[in-house]
């Protein structure tokens, strides 16, 4: 009997700064054939409208023609799947994540499904990644990041790094999409890891 799973990530999308972070990730994570389930916030819909001209919340849009492996959940709605503990996945991350969802968080409150899954997946010990895109940061939110990271939490910024030599804004999207994909745990085919890169520049040398 074959008890294996497809691979499951639950996804949210809260309102801070860096819809085409969260694009990215969904469009690998398809390309991966990663089952989504996805919740956006409030005003995370407003970011996607606002940095992404997306109207409507639309999987298909999101994932390259993928919406089939996209199950989208109300965030209103605490009783959905990815709020109960009995659902198995291999991680959750936020992305982006704004520091009202991480204090939310981080206070053990639970507002919202996005609020709701992340306390869920961190009481069941999975990988649960925080994608927090704000700067300056308050003291306030420094607590919060160090909380969580006590907790379990995976604090990702969105901060890409340039000793990649980026030439577009997609190559630093896809350097921290990459690096979310890394800690998923799932495949990817970016040229985002150093070791890689050096071989890569050898092989292609003249």
């Amino acid at each position: 009997m074959n008890n294996s799973r497809p691979q499951r990530i639950v996804l949210g999308i809260t309102g801070a700064s860096g819809a085409p972070y969260a694009l990215r990730v969904m469009e690998l994570l398809a390309e991966a054939e990663v089952e989504i389930y996805l919740s956006v916030s409030k005003l995370g819909r407003r970011l996607l409208a606002d940095e992404l001209g997306m109207k409507q919340l639309d999987p298909d849009a999101l994932t390259s023609g993928r919406g089939d492996l996209v199950t989208i959940q109300n965030d209103n709605d605490l009783g959905a799947t990815i709020a109960s503990g009995s659902f198995l996945h291999q991680g959750m991350v936020i992305v982006p994540c704004s520091s009202n969802t991480l204090g939310a968080i981080a206070a053990g409150i639970t507002g919202n499904l996005i609020q709701r899954a992340a306390a869920v997946t961190l009481k069941e010990r999975r990988k649960l990644i925080l994608a927090h895109r704000e700067s300056p940061l308050s003291h306030i939110d420094i607590l919060n990041l160090a909380k969580l990271s006590e907790a379990g939490a995976i604090i990702t910024p969105l901060s890409p790094g340039f000793y990649l030599m980026p030439r577009t804004i997609e190559d630093l999207v896809d350097f921290m999409a990459g690096k979310i994909l890394d800690l998923l745990g799932v495949e990817h085919d970016l040229d985002t890891r150093w070791d890689e890169h050096l071989q890569s520049q050898k092989l292609n040398r003249p």
